[in-house]
């Protein structure tokens, strides 16, 4: 599947919690997740709701400074596509912040949805489109692969 701007790149929409381990542990692999975002090597596709529910977990559930939220969340619009869905999704009932994710990845012709989310992995795919762990997503991209032949 080859969408018109940006050629063959993956189209990628990455869940929240992944985002939170992105920016709480910068040293650990996951945080190639969005370095590879900033090189170019994939999409990232993110929304209006998706940043501003990372932005409450960031306050509520860590603590996290309002200066630093902002700065974190300012450096991901940097990287990604905005998608302003139009659509609503009442998918996953358990956790309706997990909808928003994938009306993101619908409107915005994803190609994978990352996601460490019980709820969204246990779904596998949602319109055709694969969710996977980060890890998994690590190995689309080789990083897995490279950093064990080091």
């Amino acid at each position: 599947m080859s969408h018109a701007s940006g050629g063959a790149r993956l189209r990628v929409v990455v869940d929240t919690n992944v985002y939170i381990s992105v920016f709480l542990y910068p040293k650990r692999l996951i945080f190639q997740i969005l370095q590879h975002a900033g090189r170019g090597q994939y999409r990232l596709l993110t929304s209006p709701a998706i940043l501003r529910e990372l932005g409450r977990v960031m306050r509520e559930d860590f603590g996290v400074e309002a200066g630093e939220r902002t700065r974190r969340l300012k450096q991901l619009a940097a990287i990604a596509a905005i998608i302003t869905p139009q659509i609503t999704l009442d998918v996953i009932k358990e956790d309706p912040p997990d909808n928003r994710i994938l009306e993101c990845a619908v409107d915005g012709r994803a190609d994978l949805i990352v996601s460490g989310n019980r709820h969204l992995l246990r779904l596998k795919t949602y319109e055709r489109i694969p969710i996977v762990k980060p890890i998994d997503f690590l190995r689309t991209l080789g990083v897995v692969a490279k950093n064990l032949h080091r």
